[in-house]
């Protein structure tokens, strides 16, 4: 029986497509975009549709058969567009995936979340305990999400919950690509006083995690957060990736209450006007926002222990955008993914 992950051609999409057709196993994609992996991922022999999650035939004709589903698709954060666009994808999609789950029997759905719904964590190390406390939109209708999910469990529909921390690796052109290039200047502009942490998850960390949510049992309605071993504090994040860079970085100290000020008057300017703004909250906020999780639930529950380390994961991220000139800004037309790990052994871990 087939496997079927909607947004499977985006970055974290492409990675599990990848994965479970190396597994040997039937895989179908329901996506609204081709992204940048589609021709690579057919060749792999994906069978990709492209349609939005809120074309409930679509998801119909993607979901019957299937024995598991990974929802990865979602509204992530685009500027200039309605909360009507959230609301309609990251929620009465979710609704819809859900209920053709439940009626055509899906074994297993898998949703994935965001440590976002946390917010701003106010302790030192947070948990799928902490409160909901979601800081935009985009994180409140993934919660949104996860509510649906939940309300389809108490149906009978066998479904957990994904919440990663901040996701990189190789094959993913935006993320940490700002981060890599502000770096690579030499110099580094840090506002405020870089001890606020900050949680990755390399790609394959978290494809490991969609495979035992996928897979092990007696985990219906849990949510897990997925992380690495350990978050970092910002300055320590920015030596690493100039160390994964083979370079040295000088950080100038800056007050972050100017930043935040310019960034909230510049999103107000341009916002009327439908110009996206250079500097917004959400993007500086990254300075001040506190993001360490201990991922322990995941370990006892899931079997999930990390693989890939952020020294080495780096390493790979830097030398993928060299190889298709995203750091020269000249990115190629059609970058290939990155060499995979091999899969672990899930099924030993159910």
């Amino acid at each position: 029986m087939p496997t079927l992950v909607t947004g499977g051609t985006g970055f974290t999409g492409s990675h599990l497509v990848r994965r479970l057709i190396e597994r040997g196993e039937t895989v179908r994609v329901l996506d609204n975009q081709p992204g940048l992996f589609h021709d690579e991922l057919v060749k792999l022999g994906a069978e990709i549709t492209i349609a939005s999650v809120t074309d409930k035939e679509a998801v119909d004709r993607a979901v019957k058969g299937c024995d598991v589903v990974h929802h990865t698709a979602a509204a992530f954060r685009k500027l200039n567009v309605p909360d009507s666009h959230y609301w309609d994808v990251n929620v009465e999609g979710t609704r819809n995936v859900c209920d053709a789950c439940m009626r055509f029997g899906v074994r297993r759905l898998v949703y994935c979340s965001t440590q976002g719904v946390h917010g701003d964590v106010q302790t030192k190390i947070g948990s799928e305990e902490s409160p909901i406390a979601p800081a935009d939109y985009y994180q409140e209708t993934k919660y949104n999400g996860e509510e649906v999910v939940q309300e389809f469990v108490a149906k009978g529909l066998d479904a957990n919950i994904i919440r990663p921390t901040a996701i990189y690796g190789p094959g993913d052109p935006g993320r940490f690509l700002i981060l890599f290039k502000l770096v690579q200047r030499g110099t580094f502009h840090m506002f405020g006083d870089g001890k606020t942490h900050y949680h990755p998850v390399h790609i394959e960390n978290l494809v490991d995690a969609f495979e035992l949510a996928a897979h092990k049992q007696g985990i219906t309605g849990e949510a897990f957060i997925i992380g690495d071993e350990r978050s970092y504090e910002l300055n320590e994040l920015v030596s690493m990736v100039a160390s994964a860079m083979g370079q040295t970085v000088k950080v100038r100290y800056w007050p972050f209450a100017p930043l935040r000020l310019a960034a909230v008057v510049c999103e107000a300017l341009c916002k009327p006007i439908k110009v996206t703004p250079p500097l917004f909250p959400r993007r500086v906020d990254w300075f001040k926002q506190h993001r360490s999780f201990d991922v322990s639930k995941a370990r006892r529950l899931l079997g999930y222990e990390p693989r890939v380390d952020l020294a080495t994961g780096l390493k790979q991220t830097g030398e993928w955008y060299r190889q298709f000139g995203y750091l020269e800004g000249t990115p190629a037309k059609t970058p290939s993914l990155p060499p995979a790990m091999p899969p672990m052994a899930v099924r030993e871990a159910v």
